[in-house]
């Protein structure tokens, strides 16, 4: 049992955990918890290494069900004491598990039926949310501009709630990449003001885009260049407008439901 909190993976895990830099050089992220590691499990990917408490782990019946899961890894795995755990985790209350993982590698399919692009997302909630809610309906392909937090960041790690092991996500793309890719598709923009047009009037059946532009700031030139319809959400006189994942929840889980009917 690893029991030194100044133990080599407990340092690894904390140079990847804060340094956006070594974790593109070296495509590997953190994660911490029982869901996410198991889901980690679940899509077939093995881990670099894990730390795990099995006392805490044996706790509960996910924690239980997660030392079977990792007694069967041909990932490197150790057990560790609740110090070192705490010493490697990014959370106030460890739940006894953190793994380090390559970027996974999801192919996107042929002919993606709807895309979503991320333009300038600073918020790590903000951007784990959309990856959830996108895996939920069934996005072919989330395209992160220059410009966008880091999609394997912890908190946006954390707010994926495991949804970034299943959509096939790529960050700092270029605007002039991003238009030649998205050139065959009909490319919506989530925006409040100008000629836009409510989100339920779209044809969400037919193969499009649709953009999400920063809570704060809007949407950027590049995005707005590159949108042929603005959308909005009708809301009442005086209401702010809503921030980028709720936003962008709304908009795809319509696009969900009209290609369900349909």
């Amino acid at each position: 049992m690893i029991r030194s909190t100044s133990n080599s993976h407990v340092r690894t895990i904390r140079s990847l955990r804060d340094d956006r830099s070594l974790r593109r050089s070296e495509r590997m992220f953190v994660l911490e918890g029982v869901r996410l590691v198991a889901d980690l499990l679940a899509s077939g990917a093995t881990p670099v290494f894990v730390l795990y408490d099995p006392e805490q782990l044996a706790t509960t019946v996910a924690g239980n069900a997660l030392m079977d899961a990792l007694g069967q890894s041909t990932g490197a795995v150790y057990a560790a004491s609740a110090e070192v755990i705490k010493a490697a985790s990014d959370t106030a209350s460890p739940q006894g598990v953190v793994a380090v993982a390559q970027w996974p590698i999801i192919t996107i399919p042929t002919q993606p039926q709807l895309i979503v692009v991320c333009d300038h997302i600073q918020d790590p909630g903000n951007l784990g949310t959309i990856i959830r809610s996108s895996d939920a309906v069934g996005v072919a392909a989330i395209y992160c501009s220059v410009g966008c937090v880091d999609v394997y960041a912890p908190k946006t790690v954390r707010a994926s709630m495991g949804s970034l092991m299943r959509v096939p996500i790529r960050q700092d793309m270029a605007w002039d990449t991003l238009a030649s890719t998205l050139a065959p598709y009909r490319i919506y923009a989530a925006d409040g003001g100008g000629q836009s047009v409510a989100y339920t009037q779209i044809d969400w059946r037919r193969p499009s885009v649709l953009i999400v532009g920063n809570a704060a700031h809007g949407l950027s030139t590049s995005a707005r260049q590159l949108a042929q319809q603005t959308i909005h959400i009708p809301m009442r006189a005086g209401i702010e407008s809503l921030n980028a994942a709720m936003a962008a929840s709304i908009i795809l889980f319509e696009a969900q439901r009209q290609q369900m009917k349909n």
